[in-house]
């Protein structure tokens, strides 16, 4: 089914669509007319030589700089080849191709004065797979993300680099080979392609999908580790979270009450402490707060999705312009550096239910380390520390982003939110986080087979798709190998989709 770019709409779901699975984009006939009718009001206002920020007036410090004709008809390649200033490795293609879907929404609000033909080449490469090659640093999220967004608008004068059918291409060749035309850049059309925090949003609205079944899945691995460690079930309760009131607390509570139910543990048929340690006792509040967390995140990601991140903004019904700061990226740099923090914390949780299983003091019978040969060998000792080096890199990629603000442009641009930090930052964040929780999915594993009573349908299931890639650890070998599989299966969400098709939906 191919997605209508309105304006409006568009959810974090939508978005992975287009970007990562190649869903077809299609501009609604109502926003193509909304932005000739920008268009039309502009070029009157051109053409009556009204003085307009980034039309015919210089930009940031320039800003009071008035053009003549003839610069105006040239700035804006100008403009884009001063911009493409990024640095480093390129952009995963779905970053881009979200900062392209959420443009070319932004445009068919008809607010930003472009002409139509740069949305529609924005839709074209779309569902031809033409893919600006984007350097992943350069943005200070304000101003927009004018760095990266440099680099996907140099394709509109058939310049930059693109990826088309898998090979890296100048970008002339690559929109030739895939039959679309070159729109150039007119006045104002540089300017509307590039001003707003377009790839720190999209980098955002994926990262929040896939933290999203990361929280799932650390639920799995809570559940399969609290059977292990026989511990009282009565905190999971969903009275007992409702009557508190937060609802990411009640949502966790409920998902692992499911992926314990049918179990020994849960039907009370294994004895238990009255009271078991926080890391097992307070895994609803702290997973949780995490799901808040990104709940408040996506609610913004989505307001920025579907807003008008622009400068200046035309209202072609009131004959206005107005220059102002709908570029800025704190509105979405702020949450996500909470989302990112979301992550690490539960992480050092997951860590810690790890160490339980470890400790023989702590593990509730289980053997040292997870080993039969305790002395001889040393089991997953080592998992541990393989999964405290994660985590304090996550700590130290937690410090917010968004606070470390460096003027630009001689002062002119005095305050930006460094969001493209804290999106590049939550990807490292999340990435250690596969690895964390893989780690504990493993040792639980391991944990589970050492005990000798019925697990809930859910932790089972979760068991049987661990013993696919990783066996039971009978004697020491090297276990980098496993390590990466496990990260690469939490990564892969095999775990979380078979769980889901044995008890239902864990949201």
């Amino acid at each position: 089914m191919t997605y209508i770019i309105k304006g409006a709409g568009l959810t974090i779901e939508d978005l992975v669509n287009v970007a990562r699975h190649h869903q077809k984009v299609e501009l609604q006939p109502e926003a193509l007319e909304r932005i000739k009718k920008c268009r039309a009001m502009l070029e009157r206002k051109i053409e009556a030589h009204e003085i307009m920020y980034g039309v015919n007036t210089g930009i940031g410090e320039f800003s009071e700089v008035v053009l003549n004709d003839d610069q105006v008809k040239d700035f804006q390649k100008y403009l884009i080849y001063n911009h493409a200033a990024g640095i480093g490795d390129p952009m995963p293609e779905e970053w881009v191709r979200g900062a392209m879907l959420g443009r070319a929404n932004v445009h068919a609000h008809g607010n930003s004065g472009v002409r139509p033909e740069i949305t529609q080449t924005l839709v074209e490469m779309l569902n031809k797979g033409v893919t600006p090659w984007v350097c992943q640093k350069g943005s200070v999220g304000a101003s927009g993300d004018l760095a990266p967004m440099s680099q996907i608008a140099l394709l509109m004068m058939g310049e930059g680099k693109a990826y088309y059918q898998g090979e890296l291409l100048d970008g002339k060749e690559a929109l030739d080979r895939a039959g679309i035309p070159i729109p150039g850049l007119k006045a104002r059309d540089g300017l509307a392609t590039i001003n707003g925090s377009n790839v720190l949003t999209a980098m955002s609205a994926i990262f929040i999908y896939d933290a999203n079944r990361w929280l799932k899945q650390a639920e799995i691995a809570a559940a399969m580790s609290l059977e292990a460690l026989k511990a009282n079930m009565k905190p999971y309760t969903a009275r007992l979270h409702e009557v508190r009131g937060f609802k990411g607390a009640v949502r966790s509570a409920n998902a692992i009450n499911k992926l314990v139910y049918g179990g020994d543990l849960k039907e009370g048929r294994i004895p238990c402490k009255v009271q078991d340690a926080y890391s097992m006792r307070s895994t609803p509040q702290v997973v949780g707060a995490a799901h808040d967390a990104l709940a408040y995140a996506r609610s913004q990601v989505e307001i920025e999705l579907n807003g008008v991140g622009d400068n200046p903004i035309f209202f072609p019904d009131e004959n206005l312009q107005i220059s102002g700061a709908n570029f800025q990226g704190t509105p979405v740099a702020l949450p996500m550096d909470m989302a990112g923090a979301a992550i690490t914390m539960v992480s050092v949780m997951s860590e810690r239910r790890m160490n339980r299983l470890n400790n023989p003091a702590l593990s509730v019978g289980l053997p040292a380390f997870l080993t039969k040969g305790a002395g001889m060998f040393s089991g997953l000792m080592l998992s541990q520390y393989t999964a405290d080096m994660m985590i304090v890199e996550q700590r130290m990629l937690s410090a917010p982003a968004s606070i470390q603000s460096i003027p630009a442009a001689a002062d002119q641009e005095d305050f930006v939110s460094m969001g493209m930090n804290t999106a590049l930052k939550n990807f490292q964040i999340l990435d250690n986080a596969y690895g964390i929780l893989g780690i504990e999915m493993m040792a639980a594993a391991q944990a589970l087979d050492f005990r000798e009573y019925n697990f809930g349908k859910g932790v089972a299931k979760a068991k049987e798709v661990i013993r696919k890639y990783v066996d039971f650890l009978d004697v020491d070998r090297p276990l980098y190998n496993d390590h990466n599989a496990m990260k690469k299966l939490v990564k892969s969400c095999e775990i979380l989709e078979a769980v889901e098709k044995e008890v239902g939906s864990l949201e």
